[in-house]
């Protein structure tokens, strides 16, 4: 079997942008990927097509040799914008691998390790308000999730530290007052803080319970995360912005964090994912994977969820087969808070071309803040 070509589909969803891929072979089989690093697509489309020449001809069932081929292939490592590429074309390749063989893709990585996964929606963004939360924590729960999500809060386009701390322990409150102890909290941080915030935080939080609190400090300097982690009991989890297994490497070896969020369609897809979740597995450190994305993103988490010995919780921000269903119309079940095993094999999804042209990309930015000073900050 060769690879043929690739194929790029950036698709609007109604409110953001999706980057599907598409990998063809010469015996018919086909897999689908996606990619991550939201608003740049154009340079991940670059990248693919610079990509492209390496790939066509290439046996799809080689899908280590292809990934370190991607990676190291170019002389400078990949990060980012390289292996939001690589991910996008790992992932359709293990769809391949899936679906040649007539199995999916969570039995390639071992077969079952449990029936099905936990997820956790987004409730409200990062809003200022608490009564519109809290009644959205509660609609959650009604509905049958098993966790609320929610982060810290923004004024418009200003997020100062300090009102925002504030602002997020009474939301913190509100929410546990409301939803009560069988509901698990996880707090969002989004990168916004520094460390004297952020240790201000996680203390203020420890009286709620959070599951945990997520990326309460920027990703660029790790060793931040040791100070931090000594100065405060509530789990911490962090990765989403990382691009390789070496980016999570002293976070994992440190134990400076309790849930690693993994992004497969930045972080390399499977082929890199398994190789992380492994290494966290040896220090008792559980996968909550990083899935903001599309179905296909949705999908590919669920495989290695489900194929994965130690999971806290997947990123679902809402129910699947709802968003994009002419796309996708197949996609992974909800039911009752989680996501349940798909039969058909590689991811389990079926993608329609035709329907993926019918929604073309549209130019969008992502949201910009910056304190009452006008200097930058984190979104």
């Amino acid at each position: 079997m060769k690879i043929t070509n690739i194929e790029v589909y950036p698709v609007w969803g109604g409110f953001r942008n999706f980057l599907f891929v598409v990998v063809d072979t010469d015996q018919g089989y086909h897999g689908v990927g996606e990619a991550g690093i939201t608003g740049r697509e154009l340079a991940v489309i670059g990248a693919i097509e610079h990509f492209k020449p390496l790939l066509i001809g290439e046996n799809p069932f080689r899908i280590e040799h292809i990934w370190q081929k991607l990676f190291r292939g170019g002389f400078f490592p990949a990060q980012r914008i390289l292996t939001a590429a690589i991910s996008a074309i790992d992932i359709a390749l293990w769809d391949i691998k899936g679906k040649a063989l007539g199995v999916p893709i969570y039995e390639l990585l071992g077969g079952l390790a449990r029936d099905k996964v936990v997820c956790y929606p987004h409730n409200r963004g990062h809003a200022t308000e608490v009564g519109p939360l809290v009644d959205s924590c509660l609609q959650t729960k009604a509905e049958g999730w098993k966790y609320v999500r929610f982060g810290l809060p923004e004024d418009g386009k200003v997020l100062e530290p300090r009102q925002a701390v504030l602002t997020a322990i009474k939301q913190l409150h509100a929410v546990r007052d409301a939803v009560g102890d069988d509901i698990e909290i996880c707090f969002d941080v989004h990168t916004r803080l520094d460390l004297p915030d952020a240790v201000w935080l996680c203390q203020e939080a420890e009286a709620v319970r959070p599951y945990f609190m997520e990326d309460p400090l920027r990703s660029e300097n790790p060793d931040s995360f040791k100070t931090l982690r000594t100065r405060t009991t509530v789990p911490l989890a962090a990765g989403e912005q990382f691009s390789s297994k070496w980016e999570f490497r002293q976070l994992i070896e440190e134990e400076w964090i309790d849930y690693v969020r993994i992004d497969l369609c930045i972080a390399g897809g499977f082929t890199e994912a398994r190789k992380i979740a492994g290494w966290a597995e040896t220090h008792y450190i559980k996968l909550a994977v990083h899935n903001p994305l599309g179905p296909i993103s949705s999908a590919a988490c669920l495989q290695l969820n489900l194929a994965s010995p130690l999971v806290g919780v997947q990123e679902q921000p809402r129910k699947t087969g709802t968003v994009l269903t002419d796309v996708v119309p197949v996609q992974p079940k909800w039911e009752d808070g989680y996501l349940l095993p798909p039969t058909l094999p590689g991811l389990g999804v079926i993608f329609d071309r035709e329907a993926a042209k019918a929604h073309p990309m549209q130019m969008a930015e992502l949201p910009h803040l910056q304190r009452l000073d006008g200097s930058v900050t984190n979104w």
